[in-house]
């Protein structure tokens, strides 16, 4: 068995195919192996007694889950899958079969008693019955819910929808009534691509050139000396700062005077005193304090 990881999960046990295929015998339909764990496909009658040899002789104590896959397009189309692991081993498998909505499964129950809750999810989700359950009712919808979420028919929008009741005081069920129809998107999975042409996309179609251009000498580009020559040649005239700067440029013209302000009058050095408001003790009888000086 290939290694898909240099520290794997789970060890992978060399000639385990051989050896629980031999084991299972008539009860075997197929195995093969699928992202580094073997699958084993048996028949559904004998799926109980297939997970009691696994459990018992090959030492594979827990069930991990149980779930269910729904292929619409088979006569039988749901498949079971369950998922064992070893603690011994530290190696896990997974055990299928197939069934249909009215071909019960043999229950798991007797062998693990954790099986109780999985099969109810299955039945929930999928509705296959599990023969010797005794507790087969749904698990993560109502109970008052109809249909089964997970198969591949039930529509999207359900059958009812629940509300609170304002009036009634109470929850209650009623018909699903769109607004509006519930509109089907024709887009492709982002991951397949998408079968639509985006603007620019038409581009993409245009057919290869049968001889592409190449550049094999400086002719073809335009380069050589020639073109070297004329590098330097000004194309338009330079910046002020180049045609008139240099070592003999002529000075610049002196800027216009400004005309001369008149003189004042007196010898007045210090304003202070202009700066002072005026009060009621500043008549003529006092005299003016002296320059340079503020009054206390």
């Amino acid at each position: 068995m290939a290694t898909l990881h240099s520290a794997p999960r789970f060890t992978q046990i060399n000639g385990l195919k051989d050896t629980l295929g031999k084991a299972l015998g008539a009860h075997l339909l197929d195995v093969h192996e699928e992202h580094g764990e073997l699958l084993f496909t048996v028949k559904r009658d004998s799926i109980e007694d297939v997970l009691r040899i696994l459990r018992d002789d090959h030492k594979y104590q827990q069930l991990m889950e149980i779930a269910g896959v729904d292929y619409p397009s088979r006569a039988e189309r749901f498949e079971v899958v369950y998922m064992l692991l070893s603690l011994t081993t530290n190696n896990r498998i997974m055990v299928k079969c197939s069934a249909s909505e009215d071909t019960p499964v043999p229950t798991a129950t007797t062998l693990w008693p954790n099986a109780g809750w999985l099969e109810r999810e299955v039945f929930d989700m999928y509705g296959v019955l599990f023969a010797g359950n005794t507790d087969l009712r749904r698990i993560l919808t109502d109970y008052g819910f109809e249909g089964h979420p997970f198969r591949k028919d039930f529509p999207l929008t359900g059958y009812h929808e629940l509300r609170y009741s304002e009036d009634e005081k109470r929850v209650v069920y009623e018909p699903v009534e769109l607004a509006q129809d519930l509109r089907q998107f024709d887009f492709m999975s982002p991951w397949e691509g998408a079968d639509y042409v985006l603007p620019g996309d038409e581009k993409a179609d245009v057919p290869p050139v049968d001889e592409p251009k190449t550049t094999e000498t400086p002719k073809d580009t335009g380069a050589g000396k020639k073109t070297d020559e004329h590098a330097a040649d000004k194309v338009s005239a330079g910046a002020p700062a180049e045609e008139d700067g240099g070592e003999n440029a002529p000075a610049p013209e002196p800027t216009e005077d400004q005309p001369a302000r008149a003189e004042r009058e007196g010898k007045t050095t210090d304003t202070a005193e202009a700066t002072e408001p005026d009060t009621p003790d500043s008549d003529a009888g006092h005299p003016a304090p002296a320059a340079g000086k503020r009054k206390p």
